[in-house]
């Protein structure tokens, strides 16, 4: 049966069912396979009559894949992920590297980003890179299932499993007010004091924020922020609006320093510092685009905190 899978048309069904499986939604699926929907849906179905078994629940909408559907989905992603090595591979080995990798972000490291990228251009000129702003945990699950390369993630808190790590920089937190916010004329801030602001800050399901909470817990205190967000820029921009604070981390103060409305404080307390590295999955065969990012990743030398060159 695995011979099947070979022909082009079919290992295009995969793709669909795969990016079903991670978009949970049907328009969301075919927008990210730059097709029709009724070309996905028709793909799904093909695939589901040549499996003699039903993937997807569905009633006009997305529902859920089927027990069938989560059994087949793993090896689904495995194949396309052989696939794409082997492309890779003999890219590789007929000259420059080409090709797309795919890299995952947590929000936190984002100003990294551009360090990367500048050096990967440097060194494989004919590869491209496309970025996702994502949690930590969907980093560690799109390694796993193959549809990450690499990812920027913390490496000193809740390390992520089944992965090679190169540490990039270390990061603090800091504090973010307006000009005429609180404690705006100080020179530095108490995690205390910073504590008792109104604050937006990431949500829960940011690392970062997890972090941040048991640095909080560890000196005996805890917020309620008035807003959450899953990124920075929404952040930055309550803070630049005038009304709210934020604790964010040294690694964006070159990015935002330089705003007429904004004021970045040190926290005075003594808190250890984040560990920021990229991450690839330890699974051999390796894909070249994702040795070639740990290769790089490890000759950058990142200053802390970030700033502009």
């Amino acid at each position: 049966m695995a011979s099947c899978y070979v022909l082009p048309m079919q290992l295009r069904y995969l793709e669909y069912f795969v990016a079903l499986a991670r978009e949970r939604h049907f328009a969301r699926a075919a927008e990210s396979c730059h097709v029709a929907q009724p070309t996905l849906s028709a793909g799904l179905a093909a695939l589901e009559d040549r499996l003699g078994q039903r993937l997807v629940i569905r009633d006009r909408r997305f529902i859920d894949l089927s027990p069938e559907g989560y059994a087949v989905l793993p090896f689904a992603q495995q194949m396309l992920a052989d696939q794409q090595a082997m492309r890779s591979a003999l890219n590789s080995d007929a000259g420059p590297l080409r090709g797309t990798l795919r890299l995952g972000a947590i929000p936190a490291a984002m100003p990294s980003v551009g360090y990367l990228v500048k050096a990967i251009a440097a060194a494989h000129p004919g590869l491209q890179v496309n970025i996702r702003s994502m949690t930590s945990r969907e980093i560690e699950q799109g390694l796993v299932a193959r549809d990450l390369d690499a990812g920027i993630t913390y490496l000193s808190s809740e390390p992520p499993a089944q992965v090679r790590s190169a540490a990039l920089y270390s990061e603090h937190f800091i504090f973010a007010t307006h000009k005429d916010g609180p404690h705006a004329d100080q020179a530095s801030i108490t995690l205390a004091q910073a504590a008792a602001t109104r604050l937006c800050l990431l949500n829960d399901a940011m690392q970062n924020r997890r972090i941040l909470n048991g640095c909080l817990a560890k000196h005996g205190l805890s917020v309620e922020p008035v807003a959450t967000a899953d990124s920075y820029v929404a952040l930055l921009a309550m803070v630049a609006n005038g009304c709210l604070s934020a604790i964010i981390t040294d690694s964006h103060s070159a990015m935002v320093s330089a705003h007429p409305d904004l004021r970045l404080l040190p926290i005075s307390d003594d808190i250890p510092a984040n560990q920021v590295g990229l991450v690839i999955i330890d699974r051999e065969p390796l894909s070249p685009l994702a040795r070639a990012a740990f290769a790089i990743a490890g000759k950058i030398a990142f200053p802390s905190p970030l700033m502009s060159t």
